[in-house]
């Protein structure tokens, strides 16, 4: 039983030695330092070289601080659960969350038993984070003055949501505010009114190449500037480049020189909701479990939160079952548990290691930790293998239940039954199609005919549903024979929007129906229905009537919204259909009328190029960045990936402005081609630098923008060839 007291008493121990670095602490780090180089690159790209694997990761974290130290603790205050005490007591139940699930007590167990390797690691972790803030004297922290080594243990996932950010805070502060709420009660419609956050992943196979090498195209989805863009060599045996989640010490998407691995958000499932029959007996609460009754566990968890300057605390009653922390209470009274994976040792043991792999077979043995529970992978290496996994972290359950609802907790034939084997996941191997992709979409589409068979898997195995990213991926790389990096990225970027072959044409169909009637459409109207049926639905910077779809998209799904049953669940095509089946004929054509009138409002004209309202732009490198209309930003021909688009750039409007500035999509992208001599392109929204005075501030905007890549500096004779900088941690 997990102490949450004690967690409190830890974190304060831990604040109250702020800076407080000993001596010793710090002639050790400045030896280790010694062992260390960097070199910048002319794009500002860190490429760090240790001696050991602890010394590179060392390396890895001091260059991470110095180009953005405040993502970096942001990432662990929120992970650790100390949100409230910078944010407030708005932060609380982000905070509960966290300590529900893990908490310092047993983070700090785990580092303890690790093994020596993994211990050094974290070890090395925290020094490259202490010695950058030691010799940072003026940067100030908002709250961790000093990083811990059981802390990456709390912050193990590296995809852009952790598996905890799918439970509910409303239902769960509900629950433990003692507050009656069923607004958490509802369908998953709420997720297609963001913007789509997820990854691209496409394989080639050495017979689809035009130099008989596999590729790999690694497009992770995420909020801007959410991955750095770095370099991390050790003599002994690492060597990985690509996309690095803020103050974790492994490449999470990249290659090595003989294999690489891209993953994509998951809808595998990997965890569960129970519901707890539960019963009170003097004072004490029990729940059901069989013929018997089992006492839940009760635990203490006292929570820091700011408020007029002051640090006060909260203190909350925990609950919790053998299958995991009670988060909730549905309207028949019974308690919601959720198990999900809990091996955070065993999750950045296979982070880290898989960037260590150097072919098909040592990267599934890697896998076979069973520690990744919220992504796919595809794979390329240089031996010429491709491969897709879906998800990995994959529970044995009874198939005669539904597992994508919660499920029995006083059931015994609801326990899970162990862990499915790799070898047993949804996947294929060299698929004869020769070539893979996902795009957060079905498995079963991934490799086109060669695709593996829904129905020789559990359903719980692959719910995803196919989405229009899904569609165009198979279209692009279905009609191509060969592939070059050139034509890779091509494919990457392709600018055709599938959702509009559905939308566009039910328009002109209702909107002929209105012109046959009495009071048919006039004027302005009339022109923009031409332009959309001659568009050929793909996008461009100087396309008006991509700004007319997209607008009268939006405004016709938010009409639609309302009317979606609380019951029924909606992906991104199937909303689609439900859109044009429950608008009528007027409604369309009014909301195309209504349209035109907004951006005449707006703009001063209705005819407005798509570049000239979607923009990029990056002012103030900060977590919250601002936008301004007056001010410099590029245009972006690439849109929201929920109308279909690869390269996906989810924009809005922002306070004050009328154009639409991105902040979700693209994010870091690369091509790679594995062979006797790694060849590889890439891109990273904006630059790897936060600070606006830094030349890399934006030096790569114009070039993503554009769709253009750089070329990858792998090898320390191009490395050297165009450093800008070479120095030791702390120079």
């Amino acid at each position: 039983m997990r102490s949450f007291l004690t967690l409190g008493l830890l974190l304060c121990a831990a604040g109250a030695q702020a800076q407080a670095f000993k001596p010793e602490e710090i002639a050790r780090w400045q030896q280790q330092a010694k062992q260390i180089s960097v070199v910048r690159d002319n794009w500002g790209v860190p490429h760090v070289y240790g001696k050991t694997d602890a010394d590179a990761v060392f390396g890895l974290l001091y260059v991470q601080c110095e180009d953005d130290f405040a993502r970096i603790e942001d990432n662990y205050i929120t992970n650790i659960g100390r949100l409230a005490e910078v944010q407030g007591e708005a932060g609380l139940y982000n905070d509960l969350r966290a300590r529900l699930f893990l908490d310092s007590t047993q983070a700090i167990s785990i580092y303890k038993k690790s093994p020596a390797w993994m211990k050094q690691l974290l070890d090395a972790f925290a020094a490259g984070t202490n010695y950058y803030l030691y010799t940072h004297p003026t940067v100030k922290p908002k709250l961790l003055t000093r990083f811990e080594p059981w802390m990456p243990l709390m912050f193990s996932e590296g995809s852009i949501g952790g598996n905890i950010s799918v439970v509910s805070l409303e239902r769960m502060k509900a629950f433990y505010s003692q507050r009656k709420s069923t607004s958490w009660l509802n369908n998953d419609f709420e997720k297609l009114d963001r913007e789509p956050v997820g990854s691209n992943g496409f394989a080639i196979a050495p017979a689809k190449t035009a130099t008989g090498h596999a590729m790999l195209l690694i497009n992770p989805h995420t909020s801007f500037y959410f991955r750095p863009e770095v370099q991390v060599t050790s003599e002994q045996g690492l060597n990985a480049y690509g996309a690095v989640t803020w103050g974790q010490f492994f490449v999470y998407q990249g290659f090595n020189p003989n294999c690489g691995w891209m993953h994509t958000s998951s809808n595998a499932d990997s965890m569960d909701e129970y519901l707890e029959t539960i019963e009170e007996k003097d004072g004490k609460f029990y729940y059901r479990y069989g013929k018997k009754l089992r006492p839940v566990q009760v635990q203490k968890v006292s929570l820091a939160y700011k408020q007029d300057g002051k640090t006060l605390r909260k203190e909350f009653t925990a609950y919790r079952t053998h299958h995991g922390p009670v988060v909730g209470q549905q309207a028949d009274n019974r308690w919601v548990t959720v198990r999900m994976m809990d091996t955070p040792l065993e999750a950045l043991e296979q982070s880290y290691l898989r960037t260590k792999a150097t072919d098909y077979a040592s990267f599934k043995e890697v896998m076979k930790l069973n520690g990744n529970a919220s992504n796919n992978t595809v794979f390329a290496d240089s031996k010429g293998t491709i491969a897709y996994w879906h998800g990995n972290f994959m529970p044995k359950r009874d198939p005669s239940f539904d597992w994508s609802q919660p499920v029995d907790g006083s059931n015994p034939k609801t326990e899970w039954q162990g862990l499915h084997k790799v070898e047993e996941l949804v996947q294929v191997h060299n698929p004869a199609s020769g070539w893979i992709q996902n795009c957060n979409s079905t498995p079963f589409t991934v490799s086109g005919a060669s695709s593996p068979s829904k129905q020789q898997y559990p359903m719980y195995m692959a719910p995803d549903a196919e989405n229009y990213r899904g569609i165009n991926a198979v279209r692009v790389l279905s009609h191509k024979s060969i592939f070059t990096l050139d034509t890779l990225i091509a494919a990457a970027k392709d600018p055709y929007l599938a959702a509009f072959q559905e939308l566009i044409p039910a328009l002109s169909s209702d909107f002929q129906s209105a012109s046959d009637g009495t009071n048919p459409p006039q004027g302005d109207v009339v022109e923009a229905m031409k332009l959309l049926r001659d568009w050929d639905k793909r996008y461009s910077k100087t396309s008006v009537a991509q700004t007319v779809a997209i607008y009268w998209a939006e405004r016709l799904q938010r009409l639609a919204r309302g009317r979606v049953p609380a019951d029924q669940k909606l992906d991104y095509i199937s909303f689609t259909g439900f859109t044009i089946r429950n608008t009528n004929a007027q409604e369309k054509v009014n909301a195309l009328q209504e349209t035109l009138d907004e951006l005449t409002r707006d703009f001063g004209t209705w005819q407005m190029p798509w570049g000239e309202v979607n923009r990029f732009q990056r002012l103030t490198g900060n977590i919250e960045e601002t936008y301004d209309d007056q001010k410099p930003s590029l245009p972006v021909a690439f849109t929201s990936s929920a109308w279909g688009s690869l390269a996906a750039f989810g924009a809005k409007t922002q306070p004050g402005t009328k154009k639409r500035y991105g902040t979700v999509g693209n994010s870091f992208i690369a091509v790679v081609e594995f062979g006797p001599r790694l060849k590889a392109r890439s891109v990273l929204t904006g630059g790897v630098s936060s600070n606006p005075s830094s030349p890399h501030f934006t030096d790569q905007a114009a070039l993503y923008s554009e769709e253009n890549f750089k070329d990858v500096l792998f090898y320390p004779e191009d490395v050297r060839q165009h450093a800008e900088k070479t120095y030791h941690p702390g120079e």
